[in-house]
């Protein structure tokens, strides 16, 4: 088995945690680390042993190193776009975390460049592999819910209410992450519906912002928070279902809360990425004589849905590339959705996803 050589760039809490999973696979070992803070790689490099001659802080050289078989980009949403272009000219595969990009105008970018020269790649949807999100995508596509009719999805976090007191930070400023709570919860959300039940047509929105200023260590006085604390959107799927989603990093009493529900016309499916390793699924009792009566049960996911992220993404870069892997496209088309929700809101009217990329090629494109 040939050696796979990676290269992190970023290393903040869940680069470690990446690489955490990738000690446990067979066959793969960091060999250079970048980051823009100089002692933050040295520390990384001293850590896992790794020559100062592959200790980075630009991503462009790292990327540019014939020694380096692929890269992780755990980084701000501001330097997505300019990495993963990065590794598109010079054919470098890679994993990036999400949002895909700050902006569709990126994104589209992005898609041009891959369609030009298409390489191995996967943007960080890391509940694709909460085994009961696969257990779900599996019972809904293989018929056993009926025709899906609706589906529900939250994704609640509380770090932002008030109480709590939340500075400043990257976070809060369209600049450096693109959307809020959208982009950093809602494309998890966006993404669920696409893994377990297929993709998103059109939307209607809303968008807020309850807490305008928050203390910026920096300046010593407030800063202006230019992104959404909530997102909430109707849907309308391929397959006819409606969808009604909600996101806030406002919801005291909520930790790290995302949940779907299925609706079909033979039964209910509610998943939760808190409990990964199993799965409520209300059906009809098979021994009754009026179908309305249900009986509802807690099922354990079968082993064979376990699987990392980060195996996922070795067995890719090893030629073994599973259908629910989460690739640039995926990427992209999420994109595409979170750009139509924020029209939506905005224009307070309902935006057909597939109308965003038309929207943008006839008014030329890429900004």
């Amino acid at each position: 088995m040939k050696e796979i050589k990676i290269g992190i760039i970023g290393l903040g809490g869940m680069a470690n945690v990446h690489m955490e999973y990738m000690a446990k696979i067979e066959g793969v070992s960091v060999t250079a680390v970048c980051d823009s803070n100089a002692d933050a790689v040295e520390r990384a490099g001293a850590k896992l042993g790794i020559p100062a001659e592959k200790q980075y802080t630009s991503y462009e050289a790292i990327i540019a190193d014939s020694d380096v078989d692929a890269v992780l980009s755990i980084t701000p949403n501001q330097v997505h776009h300019a990495i993963v272009k990065c590794c598109l000219q010079h054919g470098k595969p890679f994993m990036t975390e999400k949002p895909f990009t700050r902006t569709y105008s990126e994104a589209l970018d992005l898609l041009q460049q891959y369609e030009e020269n298409p390489i191995q790649s996967m943007v960080g949807f890391s509940y694709r592999y909460v085994p009961s999100f696969r257990y779900a995508r599996d019972l809904v596509r293989s018929g056993k819910l009926g025709t899906v009719r609706h589906i529900f999805v939250q994704y609640l976090q509380s770090w932002g209410v008030a109480m709590v007191g939340t500075p400043m930070n990257w976070r809060y400023r369209s600049e450096l992450t693109g959307t809020g709570a959208l982009g950093d919860l809602g494309s998890h959300m966006v993404d669920a519906a696409r893994f377990i039940v297929g993709e998103i047509t059109e939307v209607s929105a809303q968008m807020k912002t309850f807490i305008v200023n928050r203390p910026d260590p920096a300046t010593g006085e407030d800063g202006i928070v230019d992104v959404d604390d909530f997102t909430g959107f109707l849907a309308t799927l391929d397959c006819g279902a409606a969808g009604v989603f909600q996101t806030s990093r406002n919801a005291y009493g909520s930790g790290n809360q995302l949940e779907v529900t299925i609706y079909g016309d033979l039964g209910t499916i509610s998943v939760s990425c808190e409990r990964g390793q199993e799965l409520t699924w209300i059906q009809p009792q098979t021994d009754a004589a009026d179908p309305t009566v249900s009986v509802s049960g807690v099922h354990k996911v079968p082993a064979h849905y376990h699987i990392t992220q980060m195996q996922d993404f070795i067995d890719m870069l090893r030629g073994q590339v599973r259908e629910e892997l989460p690739s640039l496209l995926d990427g992209y088309r999420n994109q595409e959705v979170l750009e139509a929700i924020q029209q939506a809101a905005e224009q307070k009217r309902t935006i057909a996803s597939a109308d965003v990329r038309e929207a943008a090629m006839a008014a030329g494109g890429i900004s």
